[in-house]
Formats: structure tokens, C-alpha cells, sequence
């Protein structure tokens, strides 16, 4: 399920887990636990890495510069083909956070969405675990930040979530976890 034809599946990014989703037989349960994990922590670090790409760049960069080689290799993985961040004017950088930007919150929350929804399929587990780490990297993201990610972040965040949400109730899940 893909939730936009402007998207398309999620590349494999640097320090990730490759997630195999098409099986021929059936899965051991400690297999599928592996693969419930794996989603979790590729969801956990994709949300991480966008929020935390919309907060240096919405600051005017500052903490992108400490950080710029493991962010660049970031943004190849995503599909940024634009100019090197490190060298935007405030007016480019504006740009691509702004409401139709590569990096405003429309489309870093489809990537994210759309990261977890691929690669979860149709299973239940394996959306939730999506979830909780697109919440996991949430937390990590204001822990790094120091406090409350920028606005842009927040509200990326809850869409992305509102997505998966979505696609876990078209599938005729509840998007209330049943263990709570």
C-alpha cells in the first residue's frame, strides 16, 4: 500500500536494516518478531533524521553544519538532489521547508508515512511498530533538540501519524493498541 502516487517506495538509507517483505512461506514467529524490530528501528531513525533536518534548517542551519556529512549521505538516501544544504541562502532554505518544499511538512510526512506503511504491508504488527518508532524518533529528536522541536516538526509528525493511523483503520485495524 502506498498512500502517494508522488512517492514512491523507500530506498534502503545508510545504517538501516533491509526489510524483506515478500515470503514464500510462512514466518517463524521469532522471524517475524525480527522483522516487527527492524521496522521499528528504520522508523524510529527516518523520523529522527527528518525532524531533525527540519529543525536545523528552519534555525538558519546552525546545527546542520555540525553535522553535515552524515546528513548529506541522508539526503541522497531520501532523494534530495538539490544544492548541497550548507550552501542555501536563507531564501532557498525557506524554500524547501516552505508548504510545497522538498522539506515542508506535505512531503517529509508522506516519506516518513510512507516508509512505514511499505514496509509494513498489510501487517498489523508491523504498523504498530512502525508507529511507535516514528515515536521513538519523535522523542529522540526534541531530546537532541534540547526541548519542543520547531512547529514544522510537530506538525510533520502528526500528519505522518495521522497517515499511518489511517491506513492501519483502512485495513480494518484499530489504531488503538489492544495491549494498552
Amino acid at each position: 500500500m502506498q498512500i502517494s502516487p508522488n512517492i514512491g517506495a523507500a530506498r534502503p538509507i545508510k545504517g538501516m536494516s533491509e526489510i524483506k517483505t515478500q515470503f514464500a512461506q510462512k514466518l517463524s514467529k521469532d522471524e517475524a518478531l525480527e522483522i516487527r524490530e527492524k521496522i521499528k528501528q528504520n522508523a524510529n531513525a527516518i523520523a529522527f533524521n527528518s525532524t531533525s533536518l527540519q529543525g536545523a534548517l528552519s534555525s538558519g542551519g546552525d546545527v546542520f553544519k555540525k553535522q553535515y556529512d552524515e546528513f548529506q549521505s541522508f539526503l541522497n538516501d531520501i532523494g534530495y538532489n538539490g544544492k548541497p544544504i550548507a550552501e542555501l541562502s536563507q531564501e532557498e532554505a525557506a524554500n524547501l521547508v516552505s508548504e510545497d518544499g522538498f522539506f515542508g511538512i506535505a512531503q517529509t510526512s508522506e516519506r516518513i508515512a510512507n516508509f512505514v506503511i511499505n514496509g509494513a504491508g498489510e501487517d498489523e504488527s508491523r504498523l504498530r511498530a512502525g508507529r511507535e518508532g516514528m515515536l521513538q524518533g519523535f522523542k529522540e529528536a526534541e531530546e537532541m533538540w534540547g526541548g519542543e522541536l520547531p512547529e514544522i516538526s510537530q506538525k510533520t509528525m502528526q500528519k505522518a501519524i495521522e497517515m499511518v493511523d489511517k491506513a492501519m483503520y483502512n485495513l480494518g485495524f484499530s489504531i488503538l493498541d489492544k495491549e494498552a
